[in-house]
């Protein structure tokens, strides 16, 4: 798991080289702006991912889980803590998948896995979110 500093360090980076190049961005159109900044954090988190190598991409861990969830409302918070307590490896492909849209062949380049190693992961992501969420909903936490 990447340790707080790192994750300073890579905001810290990120942000420097936001100021450093603002004379390159380019508006076009409303969120222009906040997709430049995400790109180039995104591809600062890559590249200290690709220094640390440490992820484990998780192989054979059997999450038994139910295939469905009740509806229910999930707040950000709540969102974040189960982020927080998932293996690095699910975090990563699934960040890069839901929420940046990398396609797996990109998340594989990017992170130097197979596609069905982020394919594989995602769906573990996946399972261990619906278990998480069942968890709560049944501790009534």
């Amino acid at each position: 798991m990447c340790r707080r500093e790192d994750t300073e360090d890579v905001v810290i980076s990120a942000f420097n080289k936001a100021f450093s190049k603002l004379e390159n961005f380019e508006y076009r159109g409303e969120g222009s702006f906040q997709k430049w900044l995400n790109t180039i954090a995104v591809n600062d988190c890559l590249k200290t991912l690709r220094k640390i190598k440490h992820i484990r991409f998780e192989e054979e861990i059997e999450l038994q889980t139910p295939d469905f969830i009740e509806e229910s409302v999930i707040d950000a918070e709540q969102i974040m803590s189960i982020l927080e307590k998932m293996p690095t490896g699910y975090r990563t492909v699934f960040n890069l998948y839901a929420m940046e849209e990398f396609t797996h062949s990109e998340i594989a380049e990017a992170l130097s896995i197979s596609r069905n190693t982020s394919k594989s992961q995602l769906l573990k992501a996946r399972k261990f979110i619906v278990a998480e969420l069942n968890k709560k909903r049944e501790y009534g936490t």
